[in-house]
């Protein structure tokens, strides 16, 4: 099926890397033009080179770098911008005893300001869009909260609501809001923990006894390719009746049934 992206224009955040990273090429497949940044200039030159492609260093939680990278995204590629993907972002494995008042104000600082500035930057290109969208690249913790990651998993829920409230209040402007919601996926965050661990266990072995442990129906780590494919699907004007919602791709972790 044609997704009806081409020729449009993307902004994603913390493209670089990982699911973001994954993302950005699935556009780019798809004929998308695409504007992505991150924080480290390195990693960012490492995407390559591509016609339909600007980049930029941007710190999310910087209001005013944020409206730079927006506006100049948007002279790049001649004043359009047809959907966001908020995915900027990382988790804090600390449990509540090992948890200091910064860490909750960084982080709480971090997953909100990573959704709000660039939505509130990129608004009034996306009211003019025929076909906006705006995805948060969230995760299952929103749901379902773990201990050892207390401070992330109430950042989450927070940023799980608020895209609610974004998708009622954005539907007058005729953007769609909804969010993706991960479990675990194989990003170089695991395979740096399976170093760390000293195990004699290889990496597949290694990660299907982590599947196993925290009890993904799959037996496996997600691919970042898998969460671009729900992200895209969830941008293209084919999905066009879809707002405030949520979609689980994690394997079978997620539990809850809302």
């Amino acid at each position: 099926m044609d997704l009806d992206l081409a020729d449009r224009t993307y902004l994603v955040t913390g493209g670089s890397s990982g699911v973001g990273l994954a993302t950005v090429r699935a556009l780019l497949d798809e004929g998308a033009r695409v504007a992505t940044c991150g924080r480290d200039a390195d990693r960012l030159a490492g995407i390559g080179s591509h016609d339909r492609l600007f980049t930029a260093t941007c710190d999310v939680r910087d209001a005013a770098a944020v409206q730079a990278f927006v506006r100049a995204a948007a002279d790049a590629f001649d004043g359009r911008i047809d959907g966001l993907v908020n995915n900027a972002g990382q988790s804090r494995m600390k449990r509540l005893d090992e948890t200091t008042r910064d860490d909750w104000r960084d982080e709480l600082d971090l997953k909100f300001s990573g959704v709000l500035h660039p939505v509130q930057a990129a608004r009034p290109y996306l009211t003019a869009s025929d076909a906006a969208s705006v995805v948060n690249v969230n995760a299952v913790l929103a749901k379902q909260p773990e201990p050892r990651l207390i401070t992330t998993s109430a950042a989450r829920a927070g940023i799980l609501n608020l895209s609610k409230s974004l998708a009622t209040q954005l539907a007058a402007d005729g953007i769609r809001v909804n969010s993706v919601c991960l479990g675990l996926i194989d990003t170089g965050q695991w395979t740096r923990r399976h170093a760390a661990a000293g195990t004699r266990l290889g990496y597949p072995q290694w990660q299907a006894q982590l599947a196993a442990d925290r009890g993904i129906a799959l037996g496996r780590l997600g691919r970042a390719e898998e969460v671009a494919y729900a992200i895209v699907t969830l941008l293209s004007p084919r999905a066009s009746y879809i707002t405030g919602t949520s979609i689980d791709v994690c394997g079978g972790v997620g539990r809850s049934i809302l």
